[in-house]
């Protein structure tokens, strides 16, 4: 008689009898019964872990490094995020929302690979080959050397790796994958757990790179065991609200390269396009001369993107202010607030307040601190801050403005966007040179960044 276990479907915790909170996740009514597999079989990895010789242990300093040339997708904004391209044998995992376009890039990816010299294959477990040729039509993606296949069944996908030896494997999704060897249903935490890793050790074996598309949460977090994402060399999240047309691509982990790194993408019918320069795009409709509107600077990775902050300040009859924040740290607009209303003498505690990062941008970096300062000022006074200015700087407690980095690139952008004055910390100014088309006025506290502002 087949025994049987019963795990957590959110972390993968397993428990010989169900419980009704997980001791590990702390998830409520998470367990699913799941029968264990039959060790006489030999269990799911039998086939690879045959294949894999027992290495020896070597001295670190003797291991030869071969410079290996990673594999570019032709998508400038992908590869951006990747480090520079694909890695031979390496193992990336991207997340999203459903509809906000990871299958339509992933098939953009391949066409590009294919319409070169690569042979690619893509393995959909969610759409029949019909669809993905309708699909195909739409994005302009045709190529000879793009195989594509509706197969769920790992054993079947893996023998065909061995029999095509593609250049590149697109699993689409990991949670539809099923093995045989597990009496588990598909999308279990036993079958996406021993289908990565399966995966994990043909792309190692084979030096194919491996790229998995997962579902996620109703909180935003990949689906299954978190084990998936430290399995994995590189994960990517797919950001982006669907009724908007930018789409962010964000490398929240990545073993060959930073994880600072951002795409943009803009959704159009025709597919995904690149944006070379989301500053423009993301101050295309600002307003002209509207109170509340703040132009700021922020670094995502290596490159600088200017972005508008939008602050709305309106008096309440509640007995409770709102704070209504988008795109920002709610918890550190609320201490820019507690500032303003100790150093400045601004009666906010009657006024709602809405913060808002125009274009669906997600800034986390202290260095626009001064900018979200500004822009409540702006709406609270009613007095717009001059539409060719940029606001820079991080605020403290004690109301003083502190210095920041990268301020040569962050000038750079603006003088490229036409922006010819810079509110920014004193500090920072010392060690940057000052452009010829910019005029920088430095700043050590709040109450003089309000008076050189209005």
């Amino acid at each position: 008689m087949a025994k049987t276990i019963y795990s957590c479907q959110a972390c993968g915790y397993q428990s010989p009898k169900w419980l009704g909170k997980c001791p590990d996740c702390g998830q409520w009514d998470s367990f699913a019964e799941e029968k264990m597999a039959d060790k006489a079989r030999g269990g799911p990895l039998r086939g690879i872990s045959a294949a894999l010789k027992a290495p020896a242990p070597v001295p670190i300093d003797e291991v030869d490094v071969e410079d290996q040339a990673r594999l570019s997708t032709r998508i400038g904004e992908l590869d951006r995020v990747l480090g520079g391209g694909l890695v031979p044998g390496s193992l990336v995992l991207i997340g999203g929302d459903p509809g906000i376009g990871k299958s339509t890039l992933m098939l953009q990816a391949l066409h590009g690979m294919a319409a070169g010299t690569s042979k690619v294959l893509y393995v959909s477990g969610e759409e029949s080959v019909q669809q993905l040729r309708l699909r195909s039509r739409r994005l302009g993606a045709g190529a000879p050397r793009l195989l594509v296949v509706s197969e769920i069944d790992l054993d079947a996908i893996l023998k065909m790796v061995e029999t095509h030896r593609p250049d590149v494997l697109v699993i689409d999704s990991i949670q539809t994958m099923y093995s045989s060897d597990l009496a588990s249903a598909p999308g279990s935490v036993s079958q996406v757990r021993d289908s990565a890793m399966r995966l994990m050790l043909n792309a190692k074996k084979s030096g194919i790179p491996t790229l998995l598309v997962g579902h996620v949460t109703k909180e935003g977090a990949i689906a299954g065991p978190k084990l998936l994402e430290h399995m994995v060399d590189t994960v990517l999240y797919f950001e982006g609200d669907r009724n908007h047309v930018f789409r962010i691509l964000r490398a929240v982990k990545n073993r060959f390269g930073s994880t600072n790194e951002i795409g943009v993408f803009e959704m159009q019918a025709g597919g995904l396009i690149e944006v070379p320069n989301p500053s423009a795009v993301f101050l295309s409709e600002r307003p002209d001369n509207a109170a509340g509107s703040v132009v700021t600077a922020t670094m995502e990775g290596t490159r600088p993107i200017l972005v508008e902050l939008q602050a709305l300040a309106s008096s309440t009859n509640l007995g409770t202010a709102r704070r209504t924040v988008l795109g920002l740290d709610p918890q550190r607009v609320a201490l820019l607030v507690a500032v303003m209303e100790k150093k400045l003498g601004m009666h906010l505690f009657g006024h709602d307040i809405f913060m808002n990062v125009a274009g669906g941008v997600k800034i986390d970096e202290p260095s626009v601190d001064l900018a979200v300062l500004a822009a409540i000022a702006s709406s609270f006074l009613d007095k717009p801050v001059t539409g060719e200015t940029l606001v820079l700087g991080e605020v403290g407690l004690a109301g003083e403005v502190r210095a920041i980095g990268n301020m040569a690139a962050r000038l750079s952008e603006a003088q490229k966007m036409g922006f010819h004055r810079c509110l920014a910390p004193k500090g920072s100014l010392k060690r940057v040179a000052v452009p010829d088309q910019i005029e920088l006025i430095g700043v050590d506290t709040v109450e003089r960044a309000l008076e050189a502002l209005f």
